[in-house]
């Protein structure tokens, strides 16, 4: 059984600050993701290409990146200065971001997209594992979900600025505005970013050195539990972001909604109830914790399915203020999963793999839903399209809305094994 150790406990105000800049920093790499999910409709008509392929531009080329650079980071913040990593990584990702702007034909705006999910995959493993040495396991789940929250935060921005801009400047300009603040954020955090002694906040005693990837994989492949988290979180992840990425393109071409209309619109509905969602969710799981374990598996189950009646409505819906209404209560509901997902991914780690475990988490969840989920909603609206003209995106996205049933099912599997594998990452 692992001993515990004396470490003083980080000082709620720094831990707070550290938080909160986590959470900037969040935000800037989701506004930055983000906002070309605005200009769907004005670069598709620029370069003269498919719904597929700005699919696999708005997934499979954030995506893919920002999976494989994401497990050799993770490692190296397993091993090192985990600050390092997000202040280069957000260098990077701020940088590419500006230079999209410059594109003149598709490929060079393709490579700069790959750059920006390369830069992002610093963020996330990193925050998480230093936000776990912050929190002990049960006040956990809601620091970890105000810091998943900015990217509802970041999509309210982003959706809503990226489209005003585009609309009075362009496109072009609206990613240099964007993009170039995240380099004075990085400043900020070269100064004043604190990274916790690791296991500080449970009083555990740091590993000498990380465990071998091939080991993290094992160890954490064995765990039915982390298996289901990862696929229930990549399937409520792939909906909702898939929705995200397709979303205001559907309101322009289905209910006629201009650009800067789309984009303010859309976002408010997206960024207000998903943050009182994710807030409110892991606020209550962090409560119920203290019971049940379990629970941190039962309220993301009920949010997914609970989500579907309003998906449907929402893609359904005749007017655009209905189906909007619709949406605001699907994007409440698909929030559930984020801080108990993290927190139980977190916990089902050891001290040196959190970073690593992170990594992987989020691999599974890009695959499926930064990858594969936009590329084909973008296939079959091409589809659809030929026999049902701009109604083409509609199915398709009530085709995505079914999926998060099948998220549902796994995340009730998690908590068969949840208590076992819990009590083994501790030994």
């Amino acid at each position: 059984m692992e001993t515990k150790v004396e470490q003083a406990p980080v000082p709620a105000a720094r831990s707070g600050y550290t938080l909160g800049l986590l959470l900037v920093i969040f935000i800037s790499g989701h506004i930055d993701r983000n906002i070309l999910n605005v200009f769907i409709e004005p670069i598709k008509a620029e370069f003269g290409v498919s719904d597929l392929v700005m699919g696999l531009l708005t997934g499979l080329a954030f995506g893919l990146f920002y999976t494989l650079a994401g497990i050799p980071i993770a490692r190296a913040a397993d091993r090192g200065a985990r600050k390092w990593i997000i202040i280069w990584g957000l260098t990077l990702w701020s940088a590419m971001t500006a230079l999209q702007a410059a594109a003149r034909v598709f490929w060079q705006l393709a490579l700069a997209r790959v750059m920006v999910g390369v830069g992002e995959a610093t963020i996330s493993p990193t925050s998480h594992s230093i936000i776990s040495d912050l929190y002990p396991p049960e006040r956990r789940a809601l620091p970890l979900g105000i810091y998943s929250l900015g990217g509802h935060v970041g999509m309210l921005i982003g959706f809503a600025m990226g489209g005003l801009l585009a609309e009075r400047f362009g496109w072009r300009v609206a990613f240099v505005v964007v993009g170039l603040p995240g380099l004075a954020l990085a400043l900020l955090a070269w100064a004043t970013l604190h990274e916790p002694s690791r296991g500080q906040a449970e009083g555990r005693r740091d590993e000498p050195a990380p465990a071998r990837f091939v080991e993290v994989l094992a160890y954490l492949a064995r765990l039915r539990s982390f298996r289901n988290l990862a696929l229930s979180a990549a399937i409520f992840a792939g909906v909702a972001g898939t929705f995200n990425i397709w979303g205001i393109a559907f309101m322009q071409r289905v209910h006629g909604l201009g650009l800067a209309e789309a984009g303010l619109r859309f976002g408010l509905v997206t960024g207000i109830p998903g943050i009182v969602g994710t807030i409110g969710s892991s606020w209550l799981v962090d409560r119920l914790v203290t019971r049940d374990p379990r629970w941190a598996t039962w309220i993301p189950a009920i949010g997914g399915v609970s989500m579907v009646p309003f998906s449907v409505g929402f893609v359904l819906a005749d007017d655009a203020n209905v189906g909007l209404a619709f949406y605001a209560v699907q994007v409440f509901l698909s929030t559930f999963w984020m801080g108990p997902a993290f927190s139980m991914a977190q916990g089902l780690a050891r001290l040196r793999m959190r970073s690593t475990a992170a990594a992987l988490f989020l691999l599974v969840i890009n695959v499926i839903g930064l990858m594969l989920f936009p590329a084909a909603v973008g296939a079959m609206s091409d589809a659809f399209t030929e026999s049902s003209g701009n109604q083409g995106l509609r199915y398709a996205l009530l085709v995505l809305a079914l999926s998060n049933l099948w998220g549902a099912l796994h995340s009730l599997r998690v908590g068969r094994t949840l208590r076992a594998d819990l009590e083994a990452a501790v030994k």
